[in-house]
C-alpha cells in the first residue's frame, strides 16, 4: 500500500512539473527574444487598416483563421484623398511610443510575384527629413533593408511563413532584425527626442525596381512587446 501511494505521489509530481514547464515555455512565441519583455494587450482596435480611399475594405483586406491578408495593385490610389502617396494597404498597430524598447514579432508570407513592395516598417523620423526608422522590402523573393538589393536579411521568402522579430531600442538610437530568430540586421534609429513611433505591416508599393502589378503578404500571430 506505501508503495502504491508512493508511485502515485511521484506520478502527480512529474505531471505537474511537465504541465508547468509547457506553460512557462509557451507564455511568449519568441522564446528568448521576448525574454524581459512585458507583452502588449491587443484588441482589435489596436489593429488600423489602411486602404486606397475608393475601394471597400474588403476588396483589399480580409481576416480569417487568424491571418490577416493584405493586397494593393500598383495602379490604386492612396488611402487618403488629401495626402499623397503611394498604393497600400498596410495595417497599423495603433499604439505609439517615444521612449523605452519595443519589439514587434509576426509572421509573414509573402505569395510569389509581390515585388517592390513594403511589407514591414517602423513610422517616425522626426525631425529627420525622412519618414521611417526601418522599412523591409521584397525584391523578387528577397527581404532588404529598403531598397538596397545588397542587404538582403533573407531570400527565398515566397509562399512560406518566416518570422520576423524587430526590436526598437529608442534611447540607444538602434533597431534589430531577427529572421527566425537569428539576428539579420542592426540598423540606426532615426528621430530626435519625443518622436513618435509606431508599426505597420501589410503591403506598400516602392517605386524602385520595377513594383509588380499585384502586391500581396499574410500575417498571422503579431504581437507587441516592450519594457522601459
Amino acid at each position: 500500500m506505501a508503495s502504491l501511494i508512493f508511485s502515485t505521489l511521484l506520478l502527480v509530481v512529474l505531471v505537474t512539473a511537465v504541465v508547468i514547464g509547457s506553460t512557462a515555455r509557451g507564455d511568449d512565441s519568441g522564446d528568448a527574444l521576448t525574454a524581459g519583455f512585458t507583452r502588449v494587450l491587443m484588441t482589435e482596435t489596436r489593429f488600423v487598416v489602411q486602404r486606397p480611399y475608393n475601394v471597400p475594405l474588403d476588396e483589399r483586406y480580409e481576416f480569417a483563421g487568424g491571418v490577416r491578408r493584405m493586397w494593393v495593385y500598383s495602379t490604386d490610389k492612396p488611402f487618403n484623398r488629401t495626402l499623397p502617396g503611394a498604393a497600400r494597404t498596410e495595417t497599423k498597430i495603433n499604439k505609439e511610443y517615444s521612449s523605452g524598447v519595443w519589439q514587434f514579432e509576426g509572421e509573414v508570407y509573402v505569395p510569389a510575384g509581390t515585388s517592390g513592395a513594403c511589407v514591414m516598417q517602423i513610422f517616425g523620423a522626426a525631425p529627420e527629413p525622412q519618414e521611417t526608422t526601418l522599412m523591409l522590402h521584397v525584391y523578387d523573393g528577397s527581404l532588404t533593408f529598403y531598397h538596397d538589393l545588397h542587404r538582403a536579411l533573407a531570400e527565398n521568402i515566397y509562399d512560406r511563413w518566416i518570422r520576423l522579430n524587430v526590436i526598437h531600442d529608442v534611447a540607444a538610437r538602434n533597431v534589430t532584425v531577427f529572421v527566425n530568430g537569428e539576428v539579420r540586421l542592426r540598423s540606426r534609429g532615426h528621430g530626435g527626442p519625443g518622436a513618435l513611433h509606431y508599426f505597420k505591416f501589410g503591403v506598400y508599393k516602392q517605386s524602385h525596381h520595377h513594383p509588380s502589378y499585384l502586391m500581396e503578404s499574410r500575417w498571422r500571430n503579431v504581437s507587441l512587446f516592450t519594457k522601459p
